[in-house]
Parts: C-alpha cells; structure tokens; sequence
C-alpha cells in the first residue's frame, strides 16, 4: 500500500517511509491512497481474536512493506498484560445514565494512565523498524507538541530506545499539574522536556515549522539525524487507534451487546481530530458506524465548523479542565477533508493556506453537507462537565474523568436532539485521576480540597474506593528533573541546543 500527501498527491511513498519522515516535506499529512474493506467473513474471523489477533490483521493490511514477524514483534512487545494489566488493552465498561446504557471504551490503562497509551506504546517498535528500512545509520530526533496526554506517553514509549532522541514541548499553563508531573520527571538518557510560554495551538505550529525549516534539517543531516513525530499527524500514531474501534465493535458483539452486522454511533472527545478521525478510517474499511459525535469543551472551533462549515480559529482561547482538547488548530481534519473533498490536494492545500494566512477557511456545500450526513458536533463547559461527572458516579457508581464526561454530555444533547438511542461507543480517553482536581470537586460532598495534588488523588480514592493506577501512584516520590521554559519563537534554538547542534 502506498502513501501520499493531503497536499501533494503525486509525493508517493511504502508505509516505513511515512512512519519515518512523519509529515511530507510540504507540509501535507500521509494518507492512504486505498482502505482495505473488511467483508462478513473478516469480521467474523476477528471475532475470534483477541486484541493482539485484531491489531495484527489492521496492520497487516495497511504496512505491506512490513513482513508478518516484524508487525508480530511490534504487537507483542506493545500490548502486553503487565502494560496494560489484562489481557484487554482496551476493555469496554458497561454503565448506565438515566437509565440508558452507556458502552465506555476505556483507553487508559496503559504506562501512563491516557489513550495516547494504545499507540505510543507500539510506534516506537514501528519507527525503529521503518528506520532500518528507509533511513539506515541515522538517528530519529522526535518532536512533541502536547497539550498533555501526548507528550507523557510519548516519552514513556521512546524513552532509551535506540537511535532515537525524543524532545516535548508543552504550555506552561496548558496542562494539569500531574501531566506536567508526569512529563518532568519522566526518566531516560535521550529525552528532553520544555514548557513554552504560549498555549497548544503554539507549541503545534512551532513544531509544524521546525519540520518544514530546511535550514534546520540540514544541520540534522550533518549530524546524521533526520526529524520524525509522535504526534498524531504521524500514520504510525493515527493506524493503531483504528484497531482498537475494531476491536470494540467485536467486543460488544461477543458480549451480546449489539448484533452482528448491527450499526453503532462513535463519541469522542476531540481536539487533535486523530480519536475521532480513525474511527471514520475504521468506517471507510467496513465498520458499520451510523453517526461520530464530535464532543468538544469550550473550545468549540469543531462545533461550530461542523454546523456551518466555516473553520475559524480566530477567537477566545479557554484554558478549561479537560486541557488535552484545549486546541483551535485540529489538524487531523486536514486528512478528513481530504478525503471528503475526492483526495482533492489542490482544494486541501487551498483551505490550509487559508487557514495559515487568515486563521479561517469555507468547505463547499458538498463537503458540508457529506460532513454533516456523518458528523454531529456539541459542545459543553466546565460546569456541565463537572456536574455530568457528579450524576454517573452518584447513579451507577462510575468515576470518569473530565474529557470522557465531555463526552457523555454531548452524546446526552445527541440524543436529546435526534432522538437516535442506536448502540454507542464512548471514548474514555484518561484516567480520573490525571484530572484529580476537577473530579474530586465534582464528586466531594464536602467542597473542602487539600492543598497537594497527590493529597488530593488520595482523597479521591477515600472518597470513590476507584483504585489509583500504580503509574500515578508512584509518582509521588519522584523528583522533577526537567524545568525548561521557552519562547514558542525561540523552539528551533532549544532543539538545536538540546540535541548539541550548532
């Protein structure tokens, strides 16, 4: 199977490459030029697979330059059950609101407590294979922008890997105090942290930049490095979350949830684009998903470009709870757009250009409309969250963070609004206690909340019985050995200074 640009169609390349170079030197993301469709015979074949049987095959048929031992090696090593404490990577959680039955994805019980888990934990294996592939001899220098989630797990997955140095950058004030615990005292001889002073939407374009400086990747040249993201604008980041809503779907079919061959809805809390978009990738190769649910907190560009098909980042950024959705610049739409637009690279380009140069862009009718046939989005604030959070632990005992409630409370406005009870999927995307702060307010009967962040997540599981991921749990101990803060304008020199290059 072969690769090219959202920006450039006539740039083809086999999947090491893309897994390699991240981001295509025009900027534009890779992209499938084809999905493998799944039939009924496929799908009942998955049925009888574990989690680790599933992933194998949605590889198999998307990184055909890969051998079947190689992504055999990459799967196993990844998911494992002291990883991921089961045999489940991603098991569903059955509760209910209201009387309705909630299907809850957990994906967070991974190293470090977040979704980001399911591919940080295999990329690594996948990256280091591609290198040898494509780019033998050189070193990959790994950029980060996180808004949390993204920059813990990825440290975690690369650290003291060979051949790799992984640096991250996150807002200052963009993230909760046990993410930043989590990326600061993160251990390992090749990884680098640093806070910008800025918020998520800077870190990206400043890491988008760095890829795109020639200046800059020549000096990596020299050096015999070369640049490569664990973002999800990476197909190595972005292919396995489609495993795991095929996995799902097969789950709640051996559970005796849902029929075989029965429609679902997917809801997602969504910042980034790449949870949500995989689960239309997973759609595009046969999954019979009827409706995705775009869930997004205050920060609402989504929403709004869902229901008018007008993206506009020029507006009031909120600092909220549910910081890893604390993003106007989305830029997995990039390849939905793509895709909706006829693999049109021309209209894409155009629209990114725009939304470089004017911070907003227009979709045609069509694109809307396709868009909006699939696409539902909502939206809710920090008081909503909290009190969505208070009603699923007070009426089934269920404790979730504040992305996932974001989630909950825009699938109840779905239903609400449509009157569409088809079966759901609902992204639970971090642990509770990564959001300890905001959850325990929402659920404390008394309001009264220690000072420590740590004091606080052991009030929490005082308070709920929901036991503390050993990951957190043994953070506390831990000395913070990164204090880095910078300019979103000065990142090139810090990357520069932290891999020694002048």
């Amino acid at each position: 199977m072969l690769y090219n640009s959202t920006q450039n169609a006539a740039e083809k390349v086999e999947a090491a490459q893309a897994i390699s170079q991240g981001i295509s030197k025009d900027g534009g993301l890779f992209v499938p030029q084809e999905f493998p469709k799944y039939d009924e015979a496929t799908f009942k074949a998955l049925l009888k697979e574990d989690y680790r049987g599933r992933a194998k095959k949605v590889f198999s048929d998307f990184l055909t330059d890969f051998t079947d031992d190689e992504i055999a090696d990459c799967v196993e090593k990844a998911y494992t059950e002291e990883k991921f404490g089961g045999s489940n990577p991603a098991p569903i959680a059955y509760t209910k609101l209201n009387g309705r039955p909630l299907n809850i994805l957990e994906l967070w019980h991974g190293p470090t407590c977040a979704f980001k888990d399911m591919a940080l934990q295999i990329l690594p294996h996948l990256l280091t294979k591609s290198l040898k592939k494509t780019y033998d001899g050189k070193d990959a220098v790994i950029l980060v922008a996180t808004s949390g989630d993204t920059g813990k797990a990825a440290l975690e997955g690369f650290k003291d890997v060979e051949h790799t140095k992984i640096i991250v950058f996150y807002p200052v004030n963009g993230v909760s105090p046990m993410q930043k615990h989590q990326m600061n005292t993160q251990e390992g001889a090749n990884v680098k942290v640093c806070a910008i002073k800025g918020n998520f939407d800077d870190a990206q374009t400043g890491v988008k930049k760095i890829f795109t400086t020639p200046e800059i990747s020549e000096k990596l040249a020299e050096n015999n490095m070369l640049f490569s993201s664990a973002n999800s604008i990476n197909w190595g980041r972005l292919l396995p979350q489609i495993v795991y809503y095929i996995s799902a779907y097969c789950d709640l079919v051996n559970d005796g949830k849902i029929a075989f061959g029965d429609k679902i809805n997917v809801v997602v809390p969504t910042g980034n684009f790449g949870n949500i978009l995989a689960s239309y990738y997973a759609s595009l190769m046969g999954l019979p998903i009827n409706k995705f649910i775009c869930a997004s907190n205050s920060n609402n560009v989504l929403t709004d470009f869902i229901n008018t098909g007008v993206y506009d980042k020029n507006r009031q950024f909120y600092t909220t709870m549910s910081p890893s959705m604390d993003i106007l610049v989305s830029s997995n739409l990039e390849r939905l757009l793509y895709k909706l637009s006829g693999d049109s690279d021309e209209t894409t380009r155009a629209w990114m250009n725009a939304l470089k140069t004017e911070g907003r862009y227009e979709v045609t009718d069509e694109v809307k409309a396709l868009m909006q046939e699939k696409f539902f989005g909502g939206f809710c604030d920090d008081g909503q969250t909290q009190a969505t959070i208070n009603r699923l632990f007070k009426e089934d005992n269920y404790l979730c963070d504040t992305h996932t409630a974001v989630a909950v409370n825009v699938y109840e406005q779905y239903v609400a609004k449509t009157g569409d009870t088809t079966p759901s999927i609902i992204a639970s995307t971090a642990s509770p206690y990564k959001f300890s702060r905001s959850v325990l307010e929402a659920v404390s009967p008394d309001g009264i909340l220690p000072v420590n962040e740590f004091d606080m997540v052991d009030k929490l599981n005082e308070l709920t019985g929901m036991p503390v991921p050993a990951p957190l749990a043994n953070l506390k101990d831990k000395k913070a050995r990164f204090s880095d803060v910078t300019e979103a304008n000065e990142m090139p020199a810090y990357v520069l200074k932290a891999l020694s290059i002048d």
